[in-house]
C-alpha cells in the first residue's frame, strides 16, 4: 500500500495541478488541517529537483496566507471556529491564562511553531486572538516557514537522487519514523 501511495504521490508531482494542490494543502494546514505540506513537497521535489525553489515558494505562500486565515479565525471567529481547533489539539484548557502573556513572546512563538513540528495553526489562531501585531506575525511567519520549506528544498535539491533511492529502499522505516514524529508532535502539543 505504501509503495502505491508513494508512486501516486510521485506521479502527482509531475501533473500540472501539483503546485495548486501543494498551495491548498499548505494553506489549510496553517489554519485547521493536521497534515503538513512536507508530505507533498518531498515527492514533488524528488520528482522535479529543478523546481525545488518554486515548490518551496508555493508552500511558503500557501502557508503564510493560510496563517493569515488562522489569525482571522482567532481574531474574529474564536468561539465558533478557533476554540474547536484548539480543543482538537488539547490546548483550550490553559489557553486563557497563556494568551495574557502571549504578546510578550508572540514573535518567538510564531518562529518556533513555524519551523518545528508544533502545530502552526495553534499559533496562528492564538496570534489573532491576542491581537499580536499583524506585521510582526507576517514577518515571523515568512521567516519561519521560509526556513522550514527552503531548507527542506535545499537538502532535497542537493541530495535528491541518493535520498530518493534511500526513501524507496527504506520506505516502511521512514513512514514509521514520520508517524512517530507526528504523534510526538501531537503529544507535545497536548501535554506541554
Amino acid at each position: 500500500m505504501l509503495r502505491r501511495l508513494y508512486a501516486w504521490t510521485m506521479a502527482l508531482a509531475d501533473r500540472p495541478h501539483a503546485l495548486f494542490a501543494l498551495f491548498v494543502v499548505a494553506f489549510v494546514e496553517s489554519s485547521v488541517f493536521p497534515i503538513p505540506p512536507d508530505v507533498l513537497m518531498i515527492p514533488m521535489i524528488l520528482a522535479r529537483p529543478s523546481r525545488a525553489w518554486l515548490i518551496a515558494a508555493v508552500a511558503l505562500a500557501g502557508s503564510v496566507l493560510g496563517g493569515l486565515l488562522g489569525y482571522v479565525i482567532g481574531w474574529g471567529f474564536f468561539e465558533t471556529l478557533g476554540r474547536p481547533v484548539l480543543e482538537f489539539y488539547g490546548k483550550d484548557a490553559y489557553f486563557d491564562a497563556f494568551s495574557e502573556r502571549y504578546n510578550e513572546y508572540g514573535a518567538w512563538a510564531v518562529l518556533v511553531a513555524g519551523i518545528t513540528p508544533f502545530p502552526y495553526k495553534v499559533i496562528t489562531i492564538l496570534s489573532g486572538l491576542t491581537s499580536l501585531d499583524l506585521g510582526v506575525f507576517i514577518v515571523a511567519s515568512v521567516i519561519a516557514r521560509g526556513i522550514r520549506f527552503f531548507v527542506l528544498a535545499a537538502l532535497l535539491w542537493k541530495f535528491g537522487v541518493p535520498i530518493r533511492a534511500f526513501i524507496e529502499r527504506y520506505m516502511g522505516l521512514l513512514f514509521t519514523l514520520f508517524v512517530l514524529l507526528l504523534i510526538g508532535g501531537f503529544y507535545a502539543v497536548r501535554y506541554l
